[in-house]
């Protein structure tokens, strides 16, 4: 028998996560290996697992997450983006809570792009009168 599962995915600066949620007991692996052993710190776990927490489906759920590019704190962020939209396929009625807690709304922050004739996107070249 096939086994049942709810797809979502995740983007936070240059991180793209995707999130796999499965009937379980409330194990989350990440690329791999656990939630905590692969962020390294708490306040990120936190974030990663705050949908769960929210809905009150922390024990219910098995999460297997992919993640690729950014950094561990975009990545996180990425996460909990993914698993907040897999929770809505699972179960539609979690939509306001998700909603107003602010889990479904994309990041739109970026890193701005460097321009010409200065050393980063606004940093200007030191300047001397003479």
């Amino acid at each position: 028998m096939a086994q049942v599962y709810f797809y979502g995915t995740g983007r936070r600066k240059n991180a793209i996560a995707r999130v796999f949620l499965s009937p379980g007991s409330g194990n989350i692996k990440v690329n791999g290996h656990d939630l905590h052993k692969y962020l390294g710190r708490g306040t990120l776990e936190m974030i990663a697992r705050q949908p769960l927490v929210t809905t009150g489906t922390a024990g219910k759920f098995d999460v297997r997450a992919t993640v690729s590019g950014g950094g561990v704190s975009g990545q996180a962020g990425a996460i909990r983006l993914g698993i907040a939209r897999a929770l809505i396929q699972a179960d539609p009625n979690l939509r306001p809570a998700l909603k107003k807690a602010g889990f479904l709304t994309r990041d739109p922050r970026m890193k701005e792009r460097r321009k010409y004739g200065l050393k980063k996107a606004r940093r200007a070249p030191q300047f001397s009168k003479r």
